[in-house]
């Protein structure tokens, strides 16, 4: 099996390299490439996750097809024996990990919803009582269940971490009828997936979406609702106000915060245990969801 980290394709312009997916030129449209990188803390780390890139696109492509009645998405291609001729000849690399997608004018906000407090939502709340320019109901713990899933956007930084902004900032950037129908149609995306995933022993706790514009309409764009862009925990383990574990890159977060590493300097290798089992996870998460066996090879 291939780990992926740095991708390069003879011929094609690479125009953007984000810390998982690298998006090349590729006539009028974007070819996407999910590699096994995994971030934290604003870092990439240097240790690949076996399978990771595969199964990030996989469960992205599950959710794109899921959700596309609520609202039109970016995918035009995600099988690579249908890719161009050009494309074929990188089989190896981009088999599983690849996409082809409509070119969009991306809106720099991350479109966050939370079902649960917790997190940064959390260390807000507990100081103010409220989230951005949301007032939430006294008495609530870490990790509980909010009343309703809240909107709460970030910006949407090319280097460094997210910034939280109010709705109503958000409203004078962009303006009131786009805020409101993003956040109309990511608490719309969220519900759907949500009232899903709980059937099939996953919480979602939060998780962001982003969306750009093409055709003159507004289309989901990115990745959905993968470990990496949301909180997954066990549903059958969850209890109000006690730590979950977790499905997604928390794992990782754990880890690193258990060791001395200062979160300035360069990030340390992961021992190669600990990338497996993030492997597992991603795995169990994908597998639950989509109710296939994970069988890369």
């Amino acid at each position: 099996m291939r780990m992926i980290g740095n991708v390069d394709i003879e011929g094609l312009e690479k125009i953007k390299s984000g810390k998982v997916r690298e998006m090349f030129s590729f006539n009028d449209e974007i070819l996407i490439v999910t590699t096994d990188r995994i971030s934290a803390f604003d870092f990439i780390l240097p240790t690949l996750i076996p399978f990771k890139g595969i199964i990030l696109n996989q469960i992205s492509v599950f959710w794109f097809n899921f959700l596309n009645e609520i609202i039109e998405n970016h995918l035009l291609e995600t099988e690579v024996g249908n890719f161009p001729k050009a494309l074929r000849r990188q089989k190896d690399m981009l088999s599983g990990r690849s996409v082809i997608v409509r070119r969009a004018k991306i809106y720099p906000i991350e479109c966050v919803v939370r079902g649960y407090i917790t997190g940064s939502a959390w260390e807000e709340y507990r100081k103010s009582g409220k989230i951005g320019d949301l007032k939430l109901p006294p008495g609530l713990k870490n990790y509980d269940r909010l009343p309703e899933p809240i909107f709460t956007p970030t910006t949407k930084e090319i280097s460094g971490h997210d910034a939280a902004i109010t709705i109503n900032k958000a409203k004078k950037i962009f303006g009131a009828n786009v805020i409101d129908y993003l956040k109309e149609k990511s608490i719309q995306l969220y519900k759907k997936a949500s009232d899903y995933a709980q059937k099939k022993g996953i919480i979602i706790a939060d998780t962001k979406f982003e969306f750009g514009v093409a055709d003159n309409k507004t289309i989901l764009v990115d990745e959905v609702l993968t470990p990496d862009s949301s909180r997954f925990w066990p549903a059958e383990e969850y209890k109000p106000g006690s730590p979950p574990k977790s499905f997604d890159k928390q794992f990782v977060r754990d880890y690193l915060l258990s060791t001395d590493w200062d979160r300035e300097t360069m990030p340390p290798q992961l021992p190669e245990e600990i990338a497996q089992k993030t492997t597992h996870r991603y795995i169990a998460a994908y597998e639950k969801l989509t109710g296939k066996k994970f069988g890369w090879k």
